[in-house]
């Protein structure tokens, strides 16, 4: 077996390890990085990229039915699928090289597995790090343990989102964002989609207007929304997937069945236990994305548990870049929950905390509801939709700890209260921050009118 030295060794390259690795060989910094699979990672081939790519259509026709003086628009499933494989590059790395080459970055195909302190072994060869291996492994779709749901032989958001046909049933287990997003693009597509959520509401984590939201948009797209059910059993046949419901054995069919009920880390086989770490589980860092006690190991993305987003992971990529090189003052920091995307129509934009959050942890939290459709703008986007805000206020601090904004094509909206949140801007500063005419950004106004009068 041969061995190759590197200042720095990254193991995944999805975004993380990609930020990492070239921020890294940007400094200077002699980098190896190991991909098993895709380089992109996840979200590149079965995640954000696809979804997206896949939601797309839905909400564009949906948003010129709105419009008066555009005539129909209807979703060519075909060209749709067409397209979401021109976005996956029909699941093709190779654009991805030349990025790497530029960087001086080396690229190792293969598994690679923890051999104790700085050693990683792949295929044949051990690479030795002299300052850092840095996990950036990700995670994979997790199946629960119900009764032949494995045996159904189940999609994942892999298979999901790089399907070639359009199933003409499909049955969805999970309310969450991979949930609510791929029955939202698939009925749009032309499947009949039953979504089954073992909690009473739908995307748990955000403000119960946005759960709501979600679901009535769901509804009127035609999804068939089963909440609050506990799925008992599951088969396959030659008639397609069978879920059975509940303790009455009620039975929902569908030609495929997307299960999308939450992620694990990939770290089973990485070799954790030769670091003193347990495999299967998730790797905890503090706030310099180091493995406490170690001083060369760390982890970033999916795989330390903390924020499972592209955005989170690439943060954490470029900490632990940071810190690599020597820069011990650049920290992850404690804003509340990160800003997030559900690309449902309506969509969902949130960031830092919601009411019912925020009080938990101890805030004395106030909210202050606008109206996005109550703007000028709402004349020309979004027009006839219901479209809402919620700021959660710290009244002690006098600043803002969480937005949630829901309606058409809201996503753009957010950005600025992340800048609020994360650089916790007094409320009466951010009043004179006044938002341009007309745009639907005038729903900031409403929340200064709001102080005002109080």
């Amino acid at each position: 077996m041969s061995s190759r030295t590197f200042d720095a060794i990254v193991v995944g390259a999805g975004p993380a390890g990609e930020i990492c690795a070239g921020r890294l060989a940007g400094h200077g910094l002699e980098t190896a990085i190991v991909e098993r699979e895709l380089i992109g990672g996840e979200c590149a081939y079965y995640a954000c990229m696809p979804s997206k790519a896949l939601l797309r259509p839905g909400e564009l026709a949906a948003e010129t039915h709105r419009v008066d003086g555009v005539s129909d628009s209807a979703v060519e499933p075909i060209a749709a699928l067409r397209r979401r494989d021109e976005v996956i590059h029909d699941l093709d790395d190779s654009g991805q090289l030349p990025w790497l080459e530029r960087k001086g970055i080396t690229l190792f195909r293969g598994a690679a597995r923890l051999d104790g302190e700085r050693r990683v072994v792949v295929g044949d060869e051990t690479l030795i790090a002299r300052r850092a291996v840095v996990l950036a492994v990700g995670s994979g779709a997790a199946v629960p343990p119900v009764p032949g749901l494995r045996e159904a032989q189940p999609w994942t958001n892999r298979e999901i989102t790089t399907a070639r046909h359009v199933p003409p049933r499909l049955l969805v287990l999970g309310g969450g964002v991979v949930g609510v997003e791929m029955a939202q693009a698939w009925t749009a597509l032309g499947a009949r989609v039953t979504l089954v959520e073992l909690g009473p509401r739908l995307i748990a984590q955000e403000e119960e207007l946005a759960s709501e939201a979600v679901g009535d948009g769901l509804r009127r797209w035609g999804v068939d929304l089963r909440l609050g059910v506990k799925v008992t059993a599951a088969r396959r046949d030659a008639d397609g997937v069978a879920l059975q419901l509940g303790e009455d054995g009620e039975e929902v069919t569908g030609d495929e069945l997307l299960v999308a009920t939450g992620r694990r880390p990939h770290t089973d086989a990485l070799g954790l236990e030769t670091v003193g770490l347990e495999p299967g589980r998730t790797v905890a860092v503090g706030d310099d994305v180091r493995v406490p006690g170690s001083d060369w190991l760390y982890a970033i993305g999916d795989v330390t548990g903390r924020a499972l987003l592209t955005h989170m992971g690439k943060l954490q990529g470029r900490v632990a870049a940071e810190q690599i090189r020597g820069r011990t003052d650049v920290l992850l920091r404690d804003d509340g929950p990160p800003p997030r995307v559900i690309f449902t129509d309506p969509q969902v934009a949130a960031v830092g905390r919601t009411l019912a959050a925020a009080r938990e942890a101890g805030i004395e939290a106030t909210a202050v509801d606008a109206r996005i459709d109550a703007t000028a703008a709402a004349s020309f986007h979004g027009k006839g939709e219901a479209s809402l805000v919620r700021f959660v206020i710290d009244e002690q601090r006098n600043v803002l700890v969480g937005a949630s904004f829901v309606g058409p094509d809201v996503a753009e909206m957010l950005h600025a209260a992340s800048v609020a949140v994360v650089g916790e801007v007094p409320l009466d500063r951010l009043a004179y921050a006044v938002p341009s005419f007309p745009t639907r950004g005038e729903a900031w106004l409403q929340l200064a009118d709001r102080l005002a009068r109080a």
